[in-house]
């Protein structure tokens, strides 16, 4: 495992991590439709990822991964930014019916912005002062906790994680409105360089036979 180095330390070592390499190597597609700029990357391990990126800003809405199973079949995708579609949650009742999950239960999902990685928790009504998120050092992981024991929550950054960089408790806010959490990390140099990088790469890719439009820079 690569060495992990502090968050703000110099930008020079993302082009050429390991995780850049894999990006490269893969086979790419780029598909704009529905104002999106729709990235497909398919790995030699039978790993894809998708990326959706709104056309007028550039900004990532939607990055998700599916991978192979030990008999080579499509996994189900995974979501790591973006909200996943909602699946039919009704279920059995004892008289007979049906009753469906209720939508106020807290719905976590990542949101990011140009210069931050950020995290909304919806269908959480209390006061900001009720919340915490503290870094894991070991872990490596952001740990978000209530005074009132009504939530509690593991989540990880992968895109540091990915370029070896450690968390730093002070790239971490917090505010709230509308009932929701938000829970903001700054990217530091390094994440926002290789972000550069890869939006020039991006640009480069023709779409292919089914956009509607080319993939031309943003």
């Amino acid at each position: 495992m690569a060495a992990k180095s502090k968050a703000t330390g110099a930008t020079g070592g993302e082009a050429s991590s390991p995780w850049v390499k894999r990006l490269l190597a893969a086979n790419k597609t780029c598909v704009c439709q529905d104002g999106k700029k729709k990235m497909m990357y398919a790995f030699s391990d039978g790993t894809e990822l998708a990326e959706d990126y709104d056309l007028q800003t550039d900004l990532i809405v939607e990055r998700r991964w599916r991978k192979q199973s030990t008999l080579g079949a499509a996994g189900s995708w995974e979501y790591e930014i973006g909200e996943p579609p909602r699946a039919a949650s009704a279920f059995a009742s004892s008289d007979g019916g049906f009753m469906v999950a209720s939508s106020d239960n807290p719905v976590f999902l990542r949101q990011d912005t140009p210069k931050e990685f950020q995290w909304r928790v919806r269908n959480m009504p209390y006061a900001l002062d009720v919340y915490s998120v503290t870094v894991d050092s070991e872990k490596q992981q952001l740990v978000l906790r209530t005074t009132n024991k009504k939530y509690f929550k593991r989540f990880s950054v992968p895109d540091m994680e990915r370029l070896g960089i450690e968390l730093d408790q002070d790239a971490v806010s917090l505010a709230h409105a509308n009932n929701t959490l938000i829970i903001s990390y700054q990217k530091p140099p390094a994440v926002l360089a290789l972000e550069k990088q890869l939006k020039t790469m991006r640009a480069g890719i023709k779409a292919n036979q089914e956009g509607d439009v080319e993939c031309a820079p943003s």
